[in-house]
């Protein structure tokens, strides 16, 4: 053990009525390995074995009640949804101090589910470690995971302490910590530009305008849209992160439509219209739905022809009626957008493989969705139609086109 001042300190949040033995075990680790730690007590009925840095009372407090109250609901899940409150707000504000530079939570399904709104309110960059006894369950949906959270099974630790579950604990101890003193959190010196994509075997748009980008002065994440990517995407537009985005891959909201467990959460692409920021629109992959490879596929498509991409992961192509009701759903999604809206439709194709002659090519299909956007798109979006596929120079050019013009007008900032 080291005497040195900490470098980095790490908020350790738990029941310290009923784990405090597990959560002081943890807080040795970290200060064994020279980290610094403040401790959250976010119980209910009891108390701890010695006094935290910020005490429960401080938690329901700071979730707008109290601790007399959170009891008198009778009703475990409204009182912890209590401290939960009171342990995001109270976290962004440590943080926000510079009081913290990481934090861990401790729990069951109870911890747990207060672990994942304390990760979601803290920014990407700020290392997040959840141990918990349902790690990588289904009964965790995908719009409640932080982009950047991490998460390890609290392998036989639902009571007590033992040399299995000090494992588990140790090494996110040591993983936060360490997170902590090597992230490089992003550092905003550029305007960033948020864009949705695939790999470029079906959307090739991003090789040509990344760079197009750059030379431009702006950086830019290309988030791939596959449940957990779209999260991160929108977590980041919810907080104006971005100058402009370009979800030009928007097949996430065609899963969430259709019963897919590959959902970015029912507030795919309305984030960044919700605050305002101007965003380009295409239907990249509009036409496919993926689903978990290993279960069966959603109701919705169960007698459509499956294709399985990997073991992880199968498709299926959306019929013509299922493409009219997918762009009803973009077009009400966007209609609520608060900043400059384009939306470019490739009237030729949204992937590579339904190009004229290519294995998933349906024109019928193609034109019911251009059909079907052109009747429900709203006043407040600008419909641009492209004699082009979404994969071809004509696209990209109308892309950047339209891009310099809000950079010259304003509507696209360019300085941070």
């Amino acid at each position: 053990m080291t005497d040195a001042a900490p470098d980095r300190t790490i908020l350790v949040v738990g029941t310290y009525d009923t784990k405090n033995d597990e959560l002081d075990y943890i807080a040795g680790v970290l200060r064994g390995q020279g980290g610094g730690v403040l401790t959250m007590d976010v119980s209910v009925l009891g108390d701890p074995a010695r006094p935290c840095d910020v005490s429960k009372h401080d938690v329901a407090e700071a979730g707008g009640s109290s601790i007399g109250a959170a009891i008198a609901t009778g009703d475990e899940n409204a009182a912890m949804q209590i401290m939960a409150a009171g342990a995001s707000a109270l976290a962004t504000r440590l943080h926000t101090e510079g009081r913290i530079d990481g934090v861990i939570v401790l729990g069951g399904t109870m911890g747990t589910d207060l672990a994942l709104d304390v990760c979601a309110a803290l920014p990407l960059g700020v290392p997040k470690y959840v141990v918990s006894t349902v790690s990588f369950s289904p009964l965790i949906p995908a719009e409640r995971l932080a982009a950047d959270i991490q998460m390890i099974l609290w392998a036989g630790g639902l009571y007590g302490l033992n040399s299995v579950c000090k494992a588990s604990l140790s090494q996110a101890a040591g993983a936060v910590l360490g997170a902590a003193r090597a992230v490089e959190r992003p550092d905003r010196d550029r305007p960033l530009i948020g864009m949705t994509s695939f790999g470029k075997t079906v959307l090739r748009y991003m090789v040509a305008l990344k760079p197009a980008l750059e030379a431009r002065g702006f950086e830019v994440a290309v988030f791939h849209a596959t449940g957990m990517g779209g999260r991160a995407f929108e977590s980041l537009a919810a907080e104006g992160a971005f100058a402009c985005v370009m979800d030009f891959a928007p097949q996430e909201v065609g899963n969430h439509l259709m019963g897919s467990t590959i959902s970015a959460g029912a507030d795919r692409m309305t984030n960044a219209g919700r605050v305002g920021v101007p965003q380009m629109v295409a239907p990249g992959c509009y036409d496919l739905v993926d689903f978990v490879g290993w279960q069966d596929a959603p109701a919705r498509l169960a007698a459509q022809e499956v294709h399985a991409h990997n073991r992880l992961l199968s498709s299926v192509l959306l019929d013509a009626g299922q493409r009219r009701e997918l762009a009803r759903t973009l077009c009400d999604k966007l209609s609520g957008a608060r900043g400059e809206t384009v939306f470019f439709l490739p009237l030729r194709g949204g992937n590579e493989w339904d190009r004229e002659g290519g294995p998933l090519h349906d024109a019928d299909g193609l034109a019911a969705f251009i059909a079907e956007l052109r009747d429900a798109c709203p006043s407040n979006v600008t419909l641009r139609e492209l004699d082009a596929h979404i994969n071809d120079a004509a696209f990209t050019d109308a892309v950047l086109e339209k891009f310099d013009d809000w950079v010259a007008s304003g509507i696209v900032r360019s300085e941070v």
